[in-house]
C-alpha cells in the first residue's frame, strides 16, 4: 500500500513557480509507518494513472478552479481499486459533491494537520468514515513541510506560511469564511526553521503564503486602544509585535534571500511596518487593489481600500519603501463601463506597480458574491454541457463561460475583451521595459522582461483566452520560458546554514 497526494491541473508548464505546500505538509502530516508518500503535482506534468494501485490511498486537493480535474483523478483512482480521500477549500464547501462525482470515500474538511493521519489509519483498516472535521487548527499545530521530498529542480520559489485566516470580509473572497477572520500566527522560530532547511536547499527566494501578511491595522489599534476593555488592544498589539519579531529575524538570514507576501493596501498607510518589511528583504507583496473607483470598491465591500489620487499615493509608498507591488484589479464589477478597462490600466502604471494581474468577476463558492449569484438563478435553467450554470466549475474546461454574473451595461464578451486589453497594454514590450528599471544592471533588466513576459502568458492567455489553439500556444510558451527562468532564482545551496540567534 502506497499513499498519493496529488495537487490536479487541467495544464501542466513543466516548471512550478511557488510549491503548493499543502503536498508538503499533508507528507509531513503523514505517519512514518505508511513510508513516504509519492507526490504528483499536475502543474508540473499529467499524471501517471498506472502508479496507482490496488490499495492504495489517494489524498487529492482541490479548490473550485481544479475541481473538475480533480474528480476525473478521483474517479478513475477508485475504479483502479485505490482509497480515494479528498481534502481542500472545494471539497471543505462542496463534501456531498466530491463524493458524488469524484469517487470519494471520504472528504477532510478544513485544515488537514492534525486529522490526516486518524484519516490514514482508518482508511488503512477499512473503516474511512465519509467526512472528517479537520477545522482550524492552531497556529502552535501548523506543520512545517517536508521540503526532502519536493524535485530540487522543478521550482521557482519555495513557500512558506506564516499566518492564516485574515479579518477582512471581502465579497468576492472566501478566506474568511473558511480559514477564519482569527489570524492564527505561527510563532517566528518555526518559521525560520523552516526557510533555513529551504536555503540549505539552494532556495534564496521564498513566498509567504499567508492568507493577509498584515493582519493588525493601525486602524485596528487606535479603535481597540479607545476601549475600556483593553484584553482586544493587548490581543492585536501581541500579534503586531510577534510580526515585527518575524521580520527582524528574517533579516538575519543571508543577504541573498528575497521574500514576497500577500498584504492589504493599508500597510500603505504604516511606514514604520513597511520599512521593516524592507529591511527582512520582503521584496514584493501583491496588494488586492481590486477598483480604481469609489463606487467598485462599494461593490467588492472593500471601503478600507483607497481610490483615486490617494490610492496612487498609497501604492507609491510602497515602492518608496523598497517594495514592489503586484497589483490584484478585477473587471465586471455592476459600476464598471467600457472606460474602467483604460482606466485601470493608467492607474496601475502612474502609481508604478511593477506587477499587474486583470481577473474577471468570478462568483466562487463560499464567498458573499456566490451566495447572491447562486440566488438569483434559482430560476435560470441555462445549462452548458449538461451542467447548470450555478455550478460552473463542472462545465468542461473549453467551454466554460469567461464571464457569469450579467452586468447591467456591458456584455460578457464585452468584459473579456476588455480584460485582454487591460493584459496586452500593461504587458505590452514597451511598458515592461519602462518597468525594468526598477532593477540596475542590463543582465537584471533582460531577466525582468523575460519574468514579465512568463507571468503574462501563465496567468493571462490559460485563463481569459476563447481559443483553445492560443491556450495551447501559451502553454507551450510558457514551458520554452519557464526554465530558463528558474535560473534566475536559485542559488547555490548552503548545507552548512544554521538559524540566526
Amino acid at each position: 500500500m502506497r499513499i498519493h497526494l496529488i495537487n490536479p491541473s487541467h495544464v501542466s508548464f513543466g516548471i512550478g513557480v511557488i510549491t503548493p505546500r499543502w503536498l508538503y505538509v499533508l507528507a509531513q502530516a503523514t505517519p512514518a509507518r505508511f513510508g513516504d508518500p509519492v507526490i504528483t503535482d499536475e502543474t508540473l506534468e499529467p499524471l501517471d494513472p498506472s502508479i496507482i494501485a490496488r490499495g492504495d490511498i489517494v489524498g487529492i486537493g482541490i479548490h473550485t478552479g481544479n475541481a473538475l480535474r480533480g474528480y476525473q483523478i478521483g474517479t478513475e483512482a477508485r475504479a483502479a481499486g485505490a482509497v480515494v480521500v479528498f481534502g481542500g477549500i472545494h471539497a471543505t464547501l462542496f463534501p456531498e459533491e466530491a463524493r458524488d462525482l469524484g469517487g470519494a470515500h471520504a472528504v477532510v474538511k478544513g485544515d488537514g494537520d492534525l486529522v490526516w493521519a486518524r484519516v490514514l489509519d482508518d482508511c488503512a483498516a477499512g473503516q474511512c468514515a465519509p467526512v472528517y472535521e479537520g477545522g482550524q487548527v492552531e497556529p502552535e499545530h501548523l506543520l512545517p513541510a517536508r521540503w526532502d521530498l519536493m524535485p530540487s529542480d522543478r521550482y521557482m520559489w519555495a513557500s512558506v506560511q506564516t499566518v492564516r485566516g485574515c479579518p477582512k470580509h471581502c465579497s468576492f473572497c472566501s478566506v474568511w469564511k473558511t480559514d477564519g477572520q482569527r489570524p492564527r500566527q505561527r510563532a517566528s522560530d518555526l518559521v525560520v526553521e523552516e526557510i533555513v532547511t529551504l536555503r540549505k536547499r539552494g532556495f534564496c527566494f521564498i513566498a509567504l503564503a499567508d492568507d493577509n501578511f498584515y493582519p493588525v491595522t493601525l486602524t485596528d489599534l487606535q479603535m481597540a486602544s479607545r476601549r475600556a476593555d483593553q484584553t482586544q488592544f493587548l490581543t492585536l498589539s501581541a500579534i503586531r509585535a510577534e510580526r515585527f519579531e518575524l521580520m527582524r529575524r528574517l533579516a538575519a538570514l543571508p543577504d541573498d534571500m528575497v521574500f514576497f507576501t500577500q498584504i492589504t493596501m493599508e500597510a500603505g498607510e504604516d511606514p514604520e511596518f513597511l520599512d521593516a518589511m524592507n529591511k527582512a528583504r520582503i521584496k514584493g507583496a501583491l496588494v488586492g487593489i481590486e477598483s480604481v473607483t469609489p463606487e467598485g470598491l462599494k461593490d467588492v465591500h472593500k471601503g478600507f481600500n483607497a481610490a483615486g489620487d490617494q490610492l496612487v499615493d498609497r501604492l507609491r509608498a510602497f515602492k518608496h519603501h523598497g517594495v514592489h507591488v503586484l497589483g490584484s484589479f478585477i473587471f465586471g464589477l455592476p459600476s464598471d463601463r467600457q472606460s474602467t478597462f483604460d482606466a485601470t490600466v493608467a492607474v496601475a502604471q502612474q502609481s508604478g506597480v511593477t506587477f499587474a494581474q486583470f481577473v474577471m468577476l468570478t462568483p466562487f463558492p463560499g464567498t458573499t458574491d456566490f451566495a447572491a449569484w447562486e440566488k438569483s438563478m434559482e430560476s435560470d435553467t441555462t445549462r452548458i454541457a449538461g451542467r447548470p450554470l450555478a455550478r460552473h466549475w463542472l462545465i468542461p474546461q473549453g467551454e466554460r463561460p469567461k464571464v457569469y454574473t450579467p452586468h447591467p451595461a456591458m456584455s460578457p464578451d464585452d468584459i473579456r475583451r476588455g480584460t485582454q486589453r487591460a493584459w496586452d497594454r500593461f504587458y505590452s514590450f514597451r511598458n515592461i521595459w519602462e518597468r525594468a528599471h526598477c532593477v540596475e544592471s542590463l543582465k537584471s533588466r533582460l531577466a525582468f522582461v523575460l519574468i514579465s513576459k512568463l507571468y503574462r502568458q501563465m496567468y493571462a492567455n490559460t485563463g481569459i483566452a476563447t481559443d483553445s489553439a492560443r491556450v495551447g500556444r501559451s502553454e507551450h510558451w510558457a514551458r520554452w520560458i519557464a526554465k530558463p527562468c528558474r535560473r534566475l532564482f536559485i542559488a547555490r545551496p548552503m548545507p552548512e546554514l544554521t538559524i540566526p540567534a
